[in-house]
């Protein structure tokens, strides 16, 4: 589906004082590809904007991002990235899914923004993301739901960092979060918990957002954290 596909819908994010009005796919099941799936048990998440999405959007409205850089890992429509550019930052999304690129790319240049949209795999990066590392703020949102992840952003994440990079993930307190936020902590890194209302809609995941927050560890080099 393209963001032009007269079946999509418009749909109004909250991000502290902004609203961003976003174009996505009526329903993510809908899009659902079963030789996808049978393949990696790829599922067209990128397609709904999960209330950890909002969260992160609220945090990074309250941020003054102006010269930093940032990426957004598994950002699905983009809406961390486009809070981010609206905050000053040169800013970066990524997912796997092309369409979610395409969709981000569309979002971004309909409110003006100017941001930036590359598909990445995290168990292999793209040279176009890599040669622009270090990013100064690594934003995701909801990608802590399987521990493959948690093993994929483990090796991915220390080789975008840079000495003073700063890690933001907004979690629903998926049980997989868990084994990556201890791993990361048995590396070196400091980590922070902050526990955020939803705004808006609440799913099934409950009423609170865990917001993780990690700096490297003293001396940091690009090295995979081991899960």
């Amino acid at each position: 589906m393209q963001p032009d596909d007269p079946r999509t819908i418009w749909e109004d994010v909250p991000a502290g004082d902004l609203i961003l009005r976003i174009r996505r796919p009526p329903s993510a099941e809908d899009l659902i590809d079963e030789q996808e799936f049978a393949h990696d048990e790829r599922l067209p998440y990128w397609a709904e904007v999960w209330p950890s999405a909002r969260v992160l959007c609220g945090v990074l409205a309250r941020m003054d991002l102006a010269g930093c850089s940032v990426i957004e890992l598994g950002a699905g429509i983009g809406t961390g990235a486009m809070v981010a550019a609206t905050r000053g930052a040169t800013a970066l999304a990524t997912d796997w899914y092309p369409e979610a690129v395409g969709f981000a790319r569309w979002n971004a240049r309909n409110l003006g923004l100017h941001m930036d949209a590359e598909v990445m795999d995290w168990r292999d990066p793209p040279p176009a993301v890599l040669d622009r590392a270090p990013f100064d703020l690594i934003v995701g949102a909801d990608i802590l739901y399987e521990g493959r992840n948690g093993v994929a952003l483990g090796a991915l994440i220390p080789a975008l960092c840079g000495p003073a990079t700063r890690v933001i993930i907004a979690d629903p307190r998926r049980p997989d979060a868990r084994p990556f936020v201890d791993a990361m902590q048995r590396a070196g890194w400091t980590h922070r918990r902050d526990d955020l209302p939803v705004p808006g809609r609440i799913d099934e995941t409950g009423p609170i957002v865990h917001v993780h927050s990690f700096t490297p560890p003293p001396g940091h080099h690009h090295k995979p954290v081991v899960i």
